[in-house]
């Protein structure tokens, strides 16, 4: 079985492939500027768990497929997440200065051109995707399906939906558990649970599949955000990579504002337990998806 580092390695090789390094200072039209370029590779290859891209992979190689044949549209869903990390940590939303462990974008590139470079990378993502599709005219339903979910894991009823009423909540000080489950169901299950859908889409899967693979996204991400909101608390900024404690400073509605800490534990647990369930059907086929929640409970960054 495949580990998550091993599935990693493969998005990793492949996005410096689809975004090399641009020659310095070249003025020439139909291709990437290199200070784009620049910044967009200065995010997208930092680092990081490559845990999205690498979920869509685990799921196609569960569902019978070749993850190497679905590699670009892992890496167009790291793409998406990059970018929404870039404009997270902007003046205007979080105002952050340290991401995986160095300085944001927009300390070393300026406002401007992080806001250039997350359009970039959520533009070039679909591009891939595309590509991907037209290269393998046979599957294109099956590719277009996928990109249609991925699109609405990133869009407005998903990702930035989420992340409106983020903001939204914060500026008017709001405290409703509803408003809290819209905003991390939106703004971090959607990036779980529609690329595992995406994977599905590509492997041509029944209902049954997408359901439970919808219910494990689901409680994975709602799992992994009160992790997070734990950490955000409890954690180091060393092993985070980036600015704690920014979250109560803020009165951001989080699951540990909601439930405290001791509640927030044990939506954890609540959590992990529905998503092992969700892919019992499976049996050992689900085992990497079982040992990767079971590690998620107790992660640390």
């Amino acid at each position: 079985m495949r580990t998550l580092s091993d599935y990693a390695q493969l998005v990793e090789a492949r996005l410096g492939e689809l975004i090399p390094a641009a020659p310095p200072k070249r003025f020439a039209a139909s291709e990437m500027p290199w200070l784009l370029a620049d910044s967009m590779r200065y995010s997208l290859l930092a680092g990081g768990k490559r845990l999205r891209p690498s979920m869509l992979l685990a799921a196609v190689e569960m569902l019978g497929g070749d993850p190497n044949d679905a590699l670009d549209y892992a890496c167009a869903v790291e793409m998406i997440h990059t970018y929404s990390l870039i404009h997270d940590d902007l003046p205007g939303m979080d105002d952050d200065t340290m991401r995986r462990g160095r300085p944001t974008n927009h300390v070393v590139f300026g406002v401007g051109q992080a806001i250039l470079a997350g359009d970039g990378l959520l533009n070039f993502a679909f591009e891939t995707m595309l590509a991907a599709a037209l290269r393998r005219p046979e599957r294109a339903a099956a590719g277009l399906s996928a990109i249609a979910e991925i699109a609405r894991g990133s869009g407005v009823t998903g990702m930035i939906a989420g992340q409106a009423l983020d903001l939204y909540c914060e500026r008017e000080r709001i405290a409703d558990v509803s408003a809290l489950e819209a905003i991390q169901r939106g703004k971090t299950a959607c990036m779980f649970l529609y690329p595992l859908r995406a994977a599905a889409r590509l492997q041509n899967a029944d209902e049954a599949t997408l359901a439970a693979l919808t219910d494990y996204g689901t409680a994975f991400g709602l799992l992994f955000q009160a992790t997070d909101d734990l950490l955000d608390v409890v954690g180091s900024a060393e092993a985070m990579g980036k600015t704690l404690g920014k979250d109560a400073a803020s009165g951001k509605l989080t699951c540990v504002s909601a439930y405290g800490v001791d509640g927030t534990r044990a939506l954890v647990e609540a959590q992990h337990r529905a998503a092992v369930e969700a892919l019992s059907g499976f049996g050992e086929r689900a085992s990497f998806f079982v040992q990767l929640v079971d590690g998620m409970v107790s992660r640390t960054h």
